[in-house]
């Protein structure tokens, strides 16, 4: 990808700044962050690079101000989300409004520029809900997600779609696995290495251990996020879904021992909560998730990783960073 300016909305995040530090060698990048769960110490050292610079804004504020940024970029990555899917438990308009009011803004950005884009999209598995078939394909239905976050994400891609095709621009909606790595700040991998900080003689473990789902490492996750966007700046699509994920899968519980021998506690006692609703660890909480990736294969990329070996790098790197 070259000679193009890109935006990474949530640049300042997780897998945003991975996906900066890829692009900004080869392109002019503006990162979009409100640093809520972003940190600039993610993408200082870009900053100092000629062809990155760095927007403090928050989406959920009017578009006006987004619209010259805008008018500069031919592709915009659309990062910028709270990922948390326990919150929509006990707070639901955290995703109503960092998600989808977030979404709507930037669309109404792109279509005030008048002028033809292209938007990558990360979507996410829990727009699926509980799956009856597994691994789970692009054309799976109906769509009916569990909890608000997999809601709001859907609600996204309904409203980025219905755009594209209204506005003129085009758009690549990709539905992601577990991404993790380095820089993560959620999830079970990090939750399990602060647990263990805090006790490192028992480890407890919400639900019943038997969930299994698809994890994805980080260099993978940015590799087929190009490749993908390389394709798609190729083709007549107008709007085109990909999953993007690991072949298989992992459980909890295994999960649980990959952490547990990264952070120096191998005989760690194991406590599980049992869950609810047949054993998930939390309302909202999608028990069995591998998503079904052959129309990405079929392209001629596969990741790097499975499940297990993603969730064993991602453990040994957040080991020093996870206190």
């Amino acid at each position: 990808m070259t000679k193009n300016t890109c935006i990474i909305t949530g640049g300042a995040g997780f897998i945003g700044s991975h996906l900066a530090e890829r692009l900004v060698d080869n392109s002019n990048v503006i990162i979009i962050d409100n640093l809520s769960s972003g940190n600039i110490s993610n993408i200082r050292n870009l900053l100092n690079k000629s062809h990155a610079s760095f927007l403090k804004h928050d989406l959920k504020n009017s578009s006006s101000k987004l619209i010259p940024v805008i008018k500069k970029a031919e592709i915009i990555f659309h990062l910028a989300a709270n990922p948390e899917v326990r919150l929509g438990e006990t707070n639901p308009e955290i995703h109503l409004q960092e998600n989808i009011l977030a979404t709507f803004n930037l669309l109404e950005a792109i279509r005030k520029t008048k002028t033809r884009k292209t938007l990558v999209f990360t979507s996410t598995s829990t727009v699926y809900g509980d799956a009856s078939k597994i691994p789970t394909p692009e054309d799976y239905a109906p769509l009916i997600p569990i909890s608000t976050y997999g809601a709001s994400k859907l609600a996204c891609e309904a409203l980025i779609t219905s755009y594209a095709h209204t506005f003129n621009f085009r758009a690549l909606i990709l539905r992601l696995a577990n991404i993790v790595g380095p820089r993560s700040n959620h999830g079970v991998i990090v939750d399990f290495l602060r647990k263990i900080a805090q006790n490192p003689r028992g480890l407890e473990i919400l639900g019943d251990g038997k969930q299994e789902k698809s994890y994805m490492y980080i260099e993978d996750c940015i590799n087929a996020i190009i490749h993908l966007t390389n394709d798609f700046l190729e083709d007549e699509h107008t709007v085109d879904i990909y999953n993007v994920g690991s072949i298989d899968r992992v459980s909890v519980k295994e999960i649980a021992r990959i952490v547990a021998e990264e952070a120096g506690r191998p005989n760690i006692e194991f406590r599980f909560t049992g869950g609810i609703l047949g054993g998930r660890g939390w309302k909202g909480d999608v028990k069995i998730m591998q998503l079904d990736i052959r129309k990405l294969l079929s392209t001629g990329w596969k990741p790097n990783y499975n499940s297990r070996e993603a969730v064993r790098l991602a453990a040994k790197e957040l080991t020093n960073e996870v206190s």
